[in-house]
């Protein structure tokens, strides 16, 4: 076992494996509890706006275009101009940070890597750790892989650019203490990367790039570019050398896209559109709302809802705007290299949602698998051609008012039992998974993580909090619901055979119960799911 010198004030209650000090050195540690001390009590405001916001809208307050920013949104600005690796962005792969998930995604063709540490990563100490040591390897190439069955695994000469999604503000590394008090997890992730990346034999071969989870405000975002710049002055770093794209996946975030880019105007890679969390967000925001702020089965929701369109088209126009990049959302489909009717659907599926994204201006966009790499990047060559972007298209054409973002009616869409047991074994599925310490999961031929899981229990826990008729003209119950999670059980546990595990599933159906069957919305699940993790 490693030994690891501690500086005052920080303790470590993980265990420390083998290289373990390669990433928590001196110097990364050091940092750690600067960034704690200057930054953990405006983390603190920030939540509390968060809860204060939430409380305002639960009582009924609009939710509108800001009238004190105003000038930003009428303003002549622009952005940083795109940073080494980042000019072109028309495919990127999105996953956890296991050897064998890094090789192929910095080998799969993509334009960029979004390394994980978020939404599809279970975030105990050893992937943790683990993750970034894995990062570290990648960078130095002697990262190399062996699965079970005897295949090697090492890098090609291009690879792709990492860009890190650290965690949401709302959660903490628990592992790790500075003066007695849990560290952000999202300091954790951003300083671990950091101190890797600018190593000086390493500043040129990958950068302090990262993708931001869950903002809400631009006062996040303003947050964010203090800590940008405190790392930068602590490192003697160029200002600017540090970059992130913000992904837009709450409400919230969608008005305030032009103050968020303002705010983070030197260190801006562009904004991101997702769907899951986005409309997760719907349903949190709006959680004591009934009517048309009830959504209909999840996968009826597409991108081309009119509120969803209305959101995608106002982030090309404001990034444009503002010469940044838009990326589009994610390709969850997982090929199939044996059912060839599902490979099929898949890929006519990819090739479409890809063209829509290309056609509305997006500069690219996010795939699940490395198979899915080529139909991305040949969309989007037909759309670019010897170009690197799309920033030119300004979208002129393009007017969003508040109503067109808020207007969540769908008239032709049904809430279904099909819909609801989907919800149930998908939300059953990842999170046994999850707490197994598997964040990325294929269920139903597609890529899971946890914003899945996120919109499967919403939905659940809002058709029954508004004692919702589903098509049939059952009423979403309890009842109802305990009936589905046995039958839904007795279908997994009949297709998993001896790989069903009893003990993570029961856990997870306590888990799962606690956040549906509750009068209380839970903002986030891994709130709850963490303290079940080692």
């Amino acid at each position: 076992m490693s030994e690891i010198a501690l500086p005052n004030g920080v303790t470590i209650s993980g265990a420390i494996l083998d290289r373990y000090e390669e990433i928590l050195s001196p110097t990364t540690l050091a940092f750690l509890a600067d960034l704690h001390r200057e930054f953990e009590p405006a983390r603190r405001i920030a939540l509390e706006i968060r809860e204060n916001r939430q409380a305002e809208i639960n009582e009924g307050a609009a939710i509108d275009f800001l009238e004190e920013t105003a000038d930003i949104r009428e303003g002549d600005w622009q952005v940083a101009a795109p940073a080494p690796g980042l000019e072109d962005r028309r495919c990127e792969i999105t996953g956890p940070t296991d050897r064998r998930m890094t090789i192929n995604a910095l080998n799969s063709g993509a334009r960029v890597w979004m390394a994980d540490f978020e939404d599809s990563n279970t975030p105990t100490w050893e992937n943790l750790v683990g993750g970034q040591l894995n990062l570290k390897d990648a960078i130095d190439r002697t990262i190399e892989f062996t699965s079970a069955d005897g295949r090697n695994y090492t890098l090609n000469e291009n690879l792709a650019t990492i860009v890190l999604r650290p965690r949401g503000w709302h959660l903490i590394e628990r592992h790790l203490q500075i003066d007695g008090e849990p560290i952000s997890g999202s300091l954790f992730d951003f300083a671990c990367y950091l101190t890797t990346c600018i190593d000086p034999s390493r500043l040129n071969a990958q950068r302090p790039y990262y993708y931001l989870p869950k903002t809400e405000s631009h006062l996040e975002a303003h947050l964010w570019n203090d800590i940008f710049n405190f790392a930068e002055d602590r490192f003697e770093l160029d200002r600017g050398t540090i970059r992130a794209t913000v992904l837009i996946e709450t409400i919230l975030a969608a008005f305030e896209m032009d103050e968020i880019l303002y705010e983070l105007r030197e260190h801006s890679a562009g904004l991101n559109a997702g769907r899951w969390d986005y409309l997760f967000s719907l349903i949190k925001k709006f959680a004591y709302k009934g009517g048309s702020y009830v959504l209909p089965d999840r996968n009826s929701v597409t991108m081309t809802a009119p509120f969803m369109r209305a959101y995608t088209e106002l982030l090309v126009k404001t990034c444009h705007r503002r010469g940044a990049h838009a990326i589009g959302g994610m390709a969850a489909f997982i090929p199939s290299r044996r059912d060839v009717a599902v490979n099929e659907i898949a890929l006519t599926r990819v090739r479409e949602d890809k063209t829509r994204e290309a056609t509305a201006g997006f500069d690219g966009s996010w795939v699940a698998h490395p198979d899915l790499v080529p139909v991305c990047t040949e969309v989007f060559d037909s759309v670019l051609h010897d170009s690197a972007n799309q920033i030119r298209r300004q979208r002129e054409d393009v007017t969003v008012r508040a109503i067109d973002l808020l207007n969540l009616s769908l008239p032709d869409a049904q809430i279904t039992e099909a819909g609801l047991r989907n919800n149930v074994s998908v939300g059953l599925q990842y999170l046994a998974a999850w707490l197994r310490g598997s964040g990325a999961v294929a269920i139903f031929n597609l890529m899971e993580d946890v914003a899945t899981a996120e919109i499967s229990r919403s939905q659940v826990w809002q058709w029954l909090h508004f004692d919702i008729a589903l098509e049939n003209d059952q009423i979403v119950t309890e009842e109802l619901i305990e009936t589905i999670i046995a039958e839904e059980t007795d279908k997994i546990r009949a297709v998993q055979g001896e790989l069903f595990d009893v003990a993570s599933f029961e856990q997870a159906t306590d888990l799962f119960r606690g956040l549906v069957l509750t009068p209380e919305f839970a903002p986030f699940l891994t709130l709850s799911a963490y303290d079940q993790i080692s």
